[in-house]
């Protein structure tokens, strides 16, 4: 039989070739593979709170999986940042930061009652189990897990809302004061020369508190700005706002007559306000 001789080389070249075309690349076979979900088995304990569980008095159980190592309890009002995993009782997991691979960033009124409450029972790199009766949790609400869930809650860090101004419950002597009864305050000048009109668009940092110091609403704990028509805000934003400019912060000590006027779910009373005019539009 006659032999063809093959150069080395082309040998060599030939079987990179392979290497290349016959091995799947890594980035491309993740891609061709189907996520699988993330599902975190349930504790043993899930079905029913044990008996070293504490119970509050609305009636929700709560047990320590981990101690934390921090001093300081987060209050309603305050942004955490948590990693946790929920549970109905028959261990059906429903909802877990391990499935988004990310932690949440949460502020504590604006959760379950339960999740508001039990977080406030925590510290910093504590571990805790909770379950939660039906009417701290989702209520009987339409698609939502219904009765007792349990919630494993890892806090990972606090950030504190801002603290209420040391003359939240009523406008200092030398506040200025409007023929309507609005007081104010600058804390900063402002660098612009413009002032909005009642029909203009503004974007501000704010954060508000009623008279005795709780606070109810913040830009600031939301992480961004807020953009709104000063004709379609409460009265004492529509005066006020005009009398800044950009750059400005404001203290305001709104009546409330110029506020929500005693509606139902509003804070009520006078309430105050510290603003930021951060830019004008039309």
């Amino acid at each position: 039989m006659n032999h063809v001789h093959v150069p080395r080389s082309l040998v060599v070249l030939f079987a990179l070739v392979l290497l290349v075309l016959g091995t799947p690349h890594p980035g491309l076979a993740l891609q061709q593979t189907p996520a699988q979900p993330v599902v975190v088995p349930p504790p043993p304990d899930v079905a029913a709170p044990p008996a070293d569980a504490q119970k509050t008095p609305s009636g929700l159980y709560t047990k320590v999986i981990t101690p934390g190592t921090g001093t300081v309890h987060p209050h309603a009002m305050d942004k955490v940042t948590v990693n946790y995993t929920g549970w109905a009782s028959d261990g059906t997991m429903f909802d877990s930061t391990a499935a988004r691979n990310k932690p949440s960033v949460l502020q504590l009124n604006r959760v379950l009652p339960g999740f508001t409450e039990g977080v406030q029972l925590m510290v910093q790199g504590e571990k805790r189990r909770f379950w939660i009766p039906e009417k701290l949790a989702f209520n009987g609400a339409q698609g939502r897990p219904k009765g007792t869930v349990v919630f494993d809650i890892e806090l990972l860090s606090i950030e504190e809302a801002p603290a209420a101004p040391p003359d939240v419950a009523a406008p200092p002597a030398d506040a200025q004061k409007t023929g309507s009864g609005l007081a104010s305050k600058v804390l900063k000048p402002g660098t612009g020369t413009v002032h909005p009109s009642k029909d203009s668009t503004v974007t501000v940092h704010y954060t508000g508190w009623t008279t005795d110091g709780q606070m109810f609403d913040s830009s600031e704990m939301a992480g961004k700005p807020a953009t709104f028509a000063l004709s379609q805000v409460i009265k004492g934003w529509t005066e006020g706002l005009q009398l800044m400019v950009q750059g400005e912060k404001r203290r305001f000590w709104i009546p409330e007559k110029l506020a929500y006027g005693g509606q139902s779910g509003k804070p009520k009373g006078m309430l105050v306000f510290d603003v930021e005019l951060l830019s004008i539009g039309q």
